[in-house]
C-alpha cells in the first residue's frame, strides 16, 4: 500500500466503520476505545493507487475513513471486471486477508483515508470483546448478500434494471454512514466504472442513465444523482435494501428444574422380590424380617 502514514491522535474516535457496525450492535465508551487502540496509523492513498495487488498476501484489515475504491479482476485478455465498490465504512481485507494469497486486486479511484490494523490484532480483540467478531461476522454476510445481487445483475436483469439497481444501491450504502440525503447522493464513481462493475459498455450506461432521466424516476446534474420516483426505480430494479437483523444480546442460561419423583409409602420398608430376608434384632434376640 503506497500513500502517507501518520499517527492517529485524538481523544475521540468514532468512523464510518463503527457507525456502520452500530446498525448491528451497541459498543461502550470502553469497547470503542479497544478498538481504537489497534488503529494505530491512518494511511493516505492517492488516486489510482492499489490498495491491494492481486496474488500477494495481504494480513491487514484497512476501514474506509474516506474515499471510494473498486475490487476487481484483470482477465487475461485485458478486460477487467469490478466485483464490487468500497465506500466509507467498508473493510478493505474482507475476505482478501482471511485467503494465502488475494484473489483480488483493490484500487482508490478517488484520494482516500484508511484506518488500518493487523489481522491477528483484530483476532486478539474479537477473543477478548466476542462483540467484534460477531460484528465482523455480520459484515460479511452483508458483503455476501450484496454479491448475490450482483451475480443477477450480470446474469438476468436487463441493461435498464443494471443501472437502476445500481445506482440505488449505492446510495442505500452511502446513507446507512451519514454520506447521502433521503433521496439524493453524488455517485463517486464514473461511467467506465459502471461499465466495468455491470459489464456495459460506456455508451450503453449513457443511453441507460438518460432514459431514466426521461422517464421521470431520476435528475442528473453532473455527478449528483436525485430520485424524482424512487418507488419505480425501486420497482424497475427489483431493489430490496439489504437489512440485516441485529445482534441478539446474550441470553442468561435458563436453570432446569428436575420435578421429583413422589414416594410410594407402600414400599417403603418392604423387601425386594428375590432378596433374602434381612435378620434383625428385637428385645435382644435375632429375627427375619418378613
Amino acid at each position: 500500500m503506497q500513500g502517507l502514514t501518520r499517527k492517529i491522535v485524538g481523544d475521540r474516535w468514532d468512523g464510518a466503520f463503527v457507525a456502520r457496525l452500530r446498525r448491528y450492535i451497541e459498543f461502550s465508551a470502553s469497547e470503542i476505545n479497544d478498538l481504537r487502540g489497534l488503529l494505530e496509523v491512518e494511511h493516505s492513498v492517492r488516486k489510482r493507487r492499489d490498495v491491494v495487488v492481486e496474488g500477494g498476501s495481504h494480513a491487514r484489515l484497512s476501514f474506509v475513513k474516506n474515499g471510494v475504491a473498486a475490487r476487481y479482476k484483470v482477465l487475461h485478455n485485458g478486460k477487467r471486471q469490478i466485483v464490487n465498490i468500497i465506500v466509507p465504512g467498508d473493510v478493505i481485507g474482507l475476505p482478501g486477508s482471511f485467503l494465502d494469497t488475494t484473489s483480488f486486486a483493490v484500487v482508490a479511484l478517488t484520494d482516500m483515508k484508511l484506518e488500518v490494523c493487523a489481522l491477528d490484532d483484530y483476532v486478539a480483540l474479537a477473543h477478548r470483546r466476542p462483540k467484534f467478531g460477531l460484528a465482523l461476522s455480520w459484515l460479511a454476510v452483508h458483503e455476501a448478500t450484496t454479491y448475490a445481487e450482483h451475480i443477477v445483475d450480470i446474469g438476468r436483469r436487463t441493461a435498464l434494471e443494471r443501472v437502476a439497481h445500481f445506482l440505488l444501491e449505492i446510495h442505500d450504502r452511502l446513507a446507512a454512514v451519514g454520506r447521502a440525503a433521503a433521496t439524493e447522493f453524488d455517485l463517486p464513481v464514473s461511467q467506465e466504472i459502471m461499465s466495468d462493475a455491470l459489464g456495459l459498455s460506456v455508451p450503453h450506461i449513457n443511453r441507460m442513465l438518460a432514459e431514466l432521466r426521461e422517464s421521470g424516476m431520476i435528475a442528473l446534474a453532473g455527478r449528483h444523482v436525485s430520485f424524482a420516483d424512487i418507488k419505480r426505480l425501486q420497482q424497475l430494479a427489483h431493489f430490496e435494501p439489504v437489512r440485516l437483523t441485529r445482534i441478539p444480546a446474550p441470553s442468561q442460561p435458563s436453570t432446569i428444574i428436575v420435578p421429583k419423583r413422589p414416594v410410594d409409602r407402600t414400599t417403603v420398608d418392604r423387601p425386594a422380590v428375590g432378596r433374602p430376608a434381612v435378620a434383625r434384632h428385637v428385645g435382644g434376640r435375632a429375627a427375619l424380617a418378613n
